[in-house]
């Protein structure tokens, strides 16, 4: 097994007053070679927006676009005439395909917005732009994967490539495997809350790990965990 441990502190950070960010990967004014990517995952970043900000709209093309609130509600329209609250306990997930523009903003005035806003590289490029959004009961992962986002999964949203996200909420001193759905593909680990353990690796809150080369895995959770699998392919195409 090959990981690829990035501790929270270790991420690039932009406060731009209204906005609060950690990146996991280069982004904006945050350059790392060595964190590009993981594979077809290319973003994954930690925003806190404050009350009645947000971002006005911008567009995207051939990114699969997902986000995920930790806490609050968070305001979406785009191009095709989609106006949504996220809320928390929503996951939502955008193809942006042939191009869409977008804008998300916290949809209170009084609270932070607190979520995670993840791109993934499609599989298929220039799809006609699709969106979509479910809300999913927290009481479904405890102690088990709760898989939210996958390809051929009628109960997740839909996505335009060979990944799957899960949820899970792992109590302390449980055990919890995880299989992989496809030999090649690797596994990136954000942990959202709590400590866990993964072999000799000791993960705390917003700690990521990369994990490559195996086809499955154990999570121990040290204590109550909240956490996020994104496996994805490992090999873009040409």
């Amino acid at each position: 097994m090959k990981t690829t441990i990035h501790k929270a502190n270790t991420r690039g950070h932009a406060n731009h007053g209204w906005l609060n960010s950690y990146h996991t990967f280069s982004f904006a004014g945050y350059y790392d070679p060595q964190r590009i990517h993981f594979g077809a995952l290319r973003v994954l970043n930690d925003d806190t927006v404050a009350g009645g900000m947000g971002f006005s709209k911008h567009p995207h093309d051939n990114m699969e676009i997902i986000s995920i609130p930790l806490f609050g509600d968070l305001e979406h329209q785009d191009t095709t005439g989609r106006h949504a609250i996220i809320r928390q306990g929503d996951v939502q997930i955008m193809s942006a395909g042939s191009g869409i523009a977008h804008s998300e903003k916290n949809a209170n005035h009084n609270k932070e917005v607190k979520f995670l806003q993840i791109w993934v590289f499609p599989e298929k490029r220039n799809i006609e732009p699709r969106y979509e959004q479910k809300t999913f009961l927290p009481t479904e992962r405890i102690n088990q994967w709760q898989e939210v986002v996958a390809p051929n999964n009628s109960n997740a949203l839909w996505i335009n490539q060979q990944a799957w996200f899960s949820l899970s909420n792992l109590q302390k001193d449980q055990t919890l495997p995880y299989q992989f759905h496809h030999t090649g593909n690797g596994v990136y680990l954000f942990l959202i809350s709590g400590s866990i353990q993964i072999e000799e690796t000791r993960l705390e809150a917003r700690d990521g790990i990369g994990i490559e080369a195996t086809s499955s895995f154990n999570i121990i959770a040290n204590e109550d965990a909240e956490i996020l699998v994104m496996e994805v392919p490992m090999e873009l195409p040409a």
